[in-house]
């Protein structure tokens, strides 16, 4: 077969975004992602409405990133699907769906870790986007998931840090809701944090070995903080909601702006890529971008919406895969817990 003509159709459902992607090549033609609101009401992820969700999202996803790519399902040359790691239930519908498609077109199934998509999401070819080199760091935050990652290759990857307990979003999302903060609250953090002052309170760092992380000593203190406050003067949340947010901001930030110096140090790598959905942070942005400065680094921050759960990140690991020759069969299943 050409390789110089590939069409790959990606599909992405480990938590409670339905998406489909079409790339040709290491190009993105379509990248469609249906959200599911559903859960806002609940204020965080109800597994079993997700999975309901994406059975009702998948056809009308894939059908609408195969239109908008303007190309026939017969031109397609593999289909990618995330298989872990993430929600099982939702999982099973994107993995069941790429494997019965491929069957009947008769293309081969590429499986792909959802952890390495958001790393290889720097390979998408984006104008005037830059690519790193190897070996890089790259530091992956979400709300499932903090990781950092020695990258040495597109498939030899290292994982040299990593949350103990609860991710990076996760710690924005609890605090937001202990504020009282609609779900989902690591924007509106955000948001707020740039009005306000970073330095107003004081919250504590905890101490990990290594290049770990651990949130959930913070989230408590962040929980306890407030209730002390609150105690002492009922409206203290609406008198003061930027600064606590601006310092809520400031502590996560120095929390992974520790470990990913100590990273680089510990390996001499200068190159920072980050990636998932907490990447969209603009102080954590700002700040790693700061660091060129102060540390030499060059940082890589891809599209916005290549950060978030999407399936053209799918594609380009399903891409490289292809070239590869690197199939699966149909014997193929969901894998909750799935490591890099």
């Amino acid at each position: 077969m050409n390789t110089q003509d590939v069409y790959i159709l990606a599909i992405e459902s480990s938590c409670d975004d339905t998406s489909a992607a079409v790339l040709y090549n290491d190009k993105v033609l379509s990248n469609v992602v249906a959200s599911q609101k559903i859960h806002e009401e609940y204020g965080g992820v109800v597994p079993e409405l997700a999975s309901r969700a994406h059975q009702q999202n998948i056809v009308p996803v894939v059908h609408q990133a195969l239109s908008k790519a303007n190309i026939d399902k017969k031109q397609l040359a593999a289909i990618a699907f995330t298989r872990g790691p993430g929600l099982m239930g939702s999982l099973l519908v994107g993995t069941s769906f790429a494997k019965s498609l491929a069957l009947g077109l008769n293309i081969p199934l590429i499986e792909v870790n959802h952890m390495q998509a958001h790393i290889l999401a720097h390979f998408i070819d984006e104008p005037n986007t830059p690519k790193p080199t190897f070996p890089f760091l790259a530091v992956t935050i979400s709300g499932g998931h903090t990781q950092i990652v020695n990258v040495k290759s597109h498939f030899d990857m290292e994982v040299i840090g990593e949350t103990i307990d609860d991710a990076v979003g996760e710690a924005f999302d609890k605090s937001a809701k202990i504020l009282g903060l609609p779900y989902p609250g690591g924007p509106l953090i955000d948001k707020y944090a740039q009005l306000g002052n970073p330095k107003a309170f004081k919250f504590p760092k905890p101490k990990v070995d290594g290049l770990n992380f651990s949130f959930s000593g913070f989230k408590t203190s962040v929980l306890y903080f407030i209730q002390k406050q609150l105690k002492e003067n009922p409206n203290f949340i609406e008198e003061n909601l930027n600064d606590i947010c601006a310092s809520i901001q400031h502590t996560i930030i120095n929390i992974l702006m520790d470990k990913i110096k100590k990273a680089s140090k510990e390996t001499g790598i200068k190159q920072v890529a980050i990636g998932g959905g907490v990447s969209a942070n603009s102080g954590i942005r700002k700040t790693l971008k700061e660091g060129e400065q102060r540390f030499g680094w060059t940082t890589y921050i891809p599209k916005f919406e290549y950060t978030t759960d999407n399936a053209a990140m799918i594609g380009i690991v399903g891409y490289y895969k292809f070239l590869n020759e690197e199939f699966t069969d149909q014997t193929i299943t969901a894998k909750a817990r799935f490591a890099l």
